[in-house]
């Protein structure tokens, strides 16, 4: 039966793929990518020819009918996005759900995460971690939903442009310094750093820096205490 496989794709080191999602890839004739030109490097890496279409954020409703009709004409398509497995801090979604409303199987193909990689390295002692990703760019949803995380007990990662970066480490550091954080920059790639501490300590050590630049993805330890129901 027509498939529709979500395929996690490298966050930045091209051998991080596996052996069944560059088999699939290759035996799929369409692949659908949130950005075709980013998508090209990786295909272009393994010797991959397919037909790409756009299935990115701006047009996912609409490009989503396409991709079942497609199905329904007895094709499998691969989904990826630029990095990492799409449908968390991706395009994605809206696609599964049009798939599935369809009636044809959706299947996961793992790989990297930048959420699972911080994770395996912090050594922080945590059985659970709340997975926030992106906060509101600005404004008091942002520092709100910032303490509510902070109080509800877990240890908890949040992604984080190089623009907001400093900020972040700043309202940490304001609502509880206290905290042991630990940042995770250009995971998998040629200048990928951990650093860990306090907002305070990381904050001062990113100041002495040239450039803040890369991507970035901080997990901040638990409280020791869980937030009270009732």
């Amino acid at each position: 039966m027509s498939t529709l496989y979500m395929v996690a794709t490298p966050i930045g080191n091209m051998e991080d793929i596996s052996y069944r999602a560059v088999r699939i890839l290759k035996e799929v004739e369409t692949i659908a990518c949130e950005d075709t030109r980013q998508s090209i490097k990786l295909l272009n890496h393994y010797d991959i020819k397919a037909h790409l279409i756009s299935c990115r954020a701006a047009n996912e409703k609409q490009s989503s009918p396409g991709i079942v009709k497609l199905l329904q004409q007895g094709q499998s398509v691969a989904y990826v996005s630029d990095a990492g497995t799409p449908g968390l801090s991706d395009p994605g979604k809206i696609l599964v759900r049009h798939v599935r409303d369809a009636g044809f199987p959706v299947v996961p193909l793992p790989g990297a995460s930048a959420l699972t990689a911080l994770i395996s390295v912090c050594g922080f002692p945590s059985k659970a971690v709340t997975f926030e990703g992106f906060l509101p760019p600005k404004g008091n949803k942002r520092i709100k939903r910032l303490k509510e995380l902070l109080e509800n007990g877990p240890a908890f990662v949040l992604y984080e442009s190089p623009y907001r970066f400093l900020r972040l480490l700043e309202e940490i550091k304001e609502l509880d310094n206290m905290r042991q954080i630990l940042v995770g920059r250009e995971i998998s790639k040629k200048f990928e750093e951990f650093m860990e501490g306090s907002a305070d300590e990381v904050f001062a050590n990113c100041q002495n820096s040239n450039t803040i630049k890369g991507e970035f993805a901080l997990l901040v330890s638990g409280s020791g205490k869980a937030k009270k129901k009732g």
